[in-house]
C-alpha cells in the first residue's frame, strides 16, 4: 500500500480541474483511499508485459443494425486493358500503372526480374534525394521475381499483381528485415513474421522491393533518418504518415505501395504527392503483423498511380484471416466500366463553400460528375463535436506506447514539439476512462446518423480536408478513395477530392473515382526528379 500522504485532498482538488469537475471536501475525503488503492492497482498492472501486438478485449465494429452486404465476388480481368508495346528503354515504364505493367508481364514482353532490377536501381538512385527507403529487400525481391518468371513461363499466372514490384510502409513486419516503425527506439527491431498483408501479396505473386519510410510511430513525414520529400517539390515533405509509400509511388520507384491510415495517413500524402489512395472500410484488411496505433481506427490500404490499380491491390489483400479479430470477409466485385447515370452522389455543401485555394477545382469536379450523368445532391454530415472526439485516437495511441512513455525512451524520437507524439502521449495519460467511453458513445450516434445518410445516397464527395469529414469518417470506419483533381500553372498536383462510400462498398467508390479519372488527366503527371 502506498503512503497515504503521497496523495491528499488537495491533490484531488487540483485533479478536478483537469476533468472539469468540482467535488466537496467531504466527497474528496471519501474518494481518497480508493484513489490511492487504484494507483496501486495501476502499478500491479504495469508489471504485466504488453507488447504492441496485444489488442484490448473491446472491439470496434463499424456496422450498425440493418447494414446490407454487397453482392458476391467476381473474378478480376484485365481484358479491357490494351496490350502495350515494350518501349526501347525499360525505364520508360517506371510510371506506368499496374494494369499496363501486368499486361507487359502477362505477354512476356518483360520479365519480373527486369522490372525488379529497374525499380531497385531507381530506389537506390533517388532515395538520397527523397529519403523514402528504410530498408531495401533486394535479396528477397530478386528471388521472388525469378520465381514469378518461372511460374509465368510454365503457364501458372497468379493474376494482375504477379511479378509486380511493390513497397511496404515500415510498420508491416517482414521476416529477416528490420521493422522500425520509423522511430529511433525501434530502428533495430526485428519481428519474426510476415504481416498478413505481406503474405497475401506474396500469394498474389507480387515482389517486395523495399520497406518504406513513415513518420515516427505513424505521425507526419519525419522519421529517424530525416524527412521524406515530395517528388514534385523536394523542398517540401511528402506528408504522412505513409510518407515513403506515397513518395515512391509518385516518383516511379515501385509499381504500387501499401500504406495505413488512422487519421489521414493515406489521404494526406496521396494529396501532397498527386497519387491515388484507397482507405478501406475498418476491418476490411487484416492488421496482423502491423504496428498498432489505434485499435479502433487503424486501416491498411494501397497507394497507387490509378484507381484501377488500387482495386487490383485491394482485391488481393482484403478479407478475414483468423488472426486479427476485427478483420471481416465481405464481397468485392470490381466493375471498371460503370455507368454512373442516375447515381446519387452527395456533396458536403458546407465543405465546398469553405474559402480555400482549391475551390474552383472542387467545383469543377462536381460539374464533371454532373456531365457524366450523376444526380449530384447537396448533403451535410451529422452535426456533432467531431473534433472534440479526436482524443479517442490519442488515448489508444498512448496505451499502445505506454511503456515507451514510462521508460523515457520517447526522448529518442526526433520530433519533440508540442504536437509530436512524446508530448501527446504524456498529455493522454490525463484522459479519463469515463470521457473516453462517453466519446465512444457519441461515436455510436454519429455512426447511426451516417447509416441514415448513406441509405439515401450511393456515395458522396468532399474536398479532402473539408470540414470534419476526414476525422468523422475515420471514426465511423467508412471507406474513401482520394484522387488528384487539380494542377498548378507549373503542372504540379495541388489538390484532391475524396469519394466516400457505404461500409464495405469499396467497389462503388472505386468505380466512380475510376470513371472520373478516365474523364480527366490529373493523375497522369510525372515529377521531374533531378540529381
Amino acid at each position: 500500500m502506498s503512503d497515504l500522504s503521497e496523495i491528499t485532498s488537495e491533490t484531488l482538488s487540483q485533479a478536478e480541474k483537469l476533468a472539469g469537475l468540482t467535488f466537496t471536501d467531504s466527497e474528496r475525503e471519501l474518494m481518497l483511499k480508493g484513489v490511492i488503492e487504484r494507483r496501486d492497482d495501476y502499478a500491479k498492472l504495469r508489471e504485466v508485459p504488453l507488447p504492441n501486438n496485444v489488442p484490448p478485449a473491446l472491439q470496434f465494429v463499424p456496422q450498425v443494425p440493418g447494414t446490407k452486404s454487397p453482392v458476391p465476388n467476381s473474378p478480376i480481368s484485365l481484358d479491357h486493358i490494351p496490350v502495350p508495346q515494350r518501349p526501347f528503354s525499360l525505364e520508360d515504364v517506371a510510371f506506368w500503372p499496374v494494369t499496363y505493367l501486368a499486361r507487359l508481364l502477362q505477354t512476356r514482353q518483360v520479365t519480373s526480374v527486369e522490372l525488379t532490377e529497374m525499380y531497385l536501381a531507381r530506389l537506390k538512385r533517388y532515395d538520397p534525394q527523397l529519403q523514402c527507403v528504410v530498408t531495401l529487400t533486394e535479396e528477397r525481391a530478386l528471388a521472388q521475381a525469378k520465381q514469378a518468371d518461372e511460374e509465368m513461363a510454365d503457364g501458372r499466372y497468379r493474376g494482375p499483381l504477379h511479378g509486380i514490384p511493390w513497397g511496404a510502409k515500415d510498420l508491416l513486419a517482414v521476416k529477416g528485415y528490420p521493422t522500425t516503425w520509423g522511430a529511433a527506439p525501434y530502428q533495430d527491431q526485428a519481428i519474426d513474421e510476415d504481416a498478413v498483408v505481406v503474405q497475401r501479396l506474396d500469394e498474389a505473386g507480387a515482389v517486395l522491393v523495399a520497406k518504406l519510410t513513415m513518420g515516427a510511430l505513424a505521425w507526419g513525414d519525419v522519421w529517424f533518418g530525416g524527412q521524406t520529400k515530395n517528388p514534385w517539390n523536394t523542398a517540401q515533405g511528402s506528408s504522412g504518415s505513409s510518407a515513403g509509400s506515397a513518395a515512391t509511388t509518385a516518383a516511379g520507384l515501385v509499381g504500387f505501395a501499401i500504406g495505413t491510415e488512422t487519421y489521414g495517413s493515406i489521404i494526406s500524402p496521396a494529396n501532397r504527392c498527386g497519387i491515388t489512395g484507397l482507405r478501406p472500410t475498418f476491418g476490411r484488411v487484416s492488421r496482423a503483423g502491423a504496428m498498432a496505433l489505434s485499435w479502433s481506427m487503424d486501416k491498411i490500404g494501397p497507394l497507387c498511380r490509378s484507381v484501377e490499380d488500387c482495386a487490383l491491390v485491394f482485391a488481393a489483400i482484403h478479407g478475414a484471416d483468423g488472426v486479427d479479430v476485427t478483420a471481416v470477409t465481405q464481397s468485392f466485385t470490381w466493375s471498371p466500366q460503370i455507368d454512373i447515370t442516375g447515381l446519387r452522389i452527395g456533396y458536403i455543401q458546407s465543405a465546398f463553400d469553405e474559402k480555400r485555394d482549391n475551390m474552383a477545382a472542387d467545383k469543377a469536379t462536381l460539374d464533371i460528375l454532373q456531365q457524366m450523368g450523376a444526380d449530384v445532391i447537396p448533403i451535410e454530415l451529422p452535426n456533432y463535436p467531431v473534433e472534440a472526439m479526436g482524443f479517442i485516437l490519442q488515448a489508444e495511441a498512448a496505451a499502445a506506447f505506454d511503456e515507451l512513455t514510462r521508460s523515457n525512451r520517447d526522448d529518442l524520437l526526433v520530433r519533440q514539439s508540442q504536437d509530436a507524439w512524446p508530448n501527446v502521449f504524456r498529455q493522454s495519460r490525463l484522459i479519463t476512462a469515463v470521457e473516453y467511453i462517453q466519446a465512444n458513445r457519441i461515436r455510436t450516434l454519429v455512426m447511426r446518423e451516417m447509416a441514415d445518410l448513406m441509405a439515401v445516397i450511393d456515395l458522396y464527395v468532399a474536398p479532402s480536408f473539408g470540414g470534419d469529414n476526414l476525422l468523422l469518417t475515420n471514426l465511423t470506419g467508412h471507406p474513401a478513395v482520394v484522387v488528384p483533381n487539380s494542377l498548378s500553372a507549373a503542372g504540379v498536383p495541388n489538390g484532391s477530392i475524396t469519394f466516400t462510400g457505404n461500409l464495405y462498398d469499396e467497389a462503388t467508390i472505386l468505380a466512380v473515382a475510376n470513371a472520373y479519372q478516365e474523364a480527366t488527366d490529373f493523375h497522369r503527371g510525372r515529377p521531374l526528379l533531378n540529381l
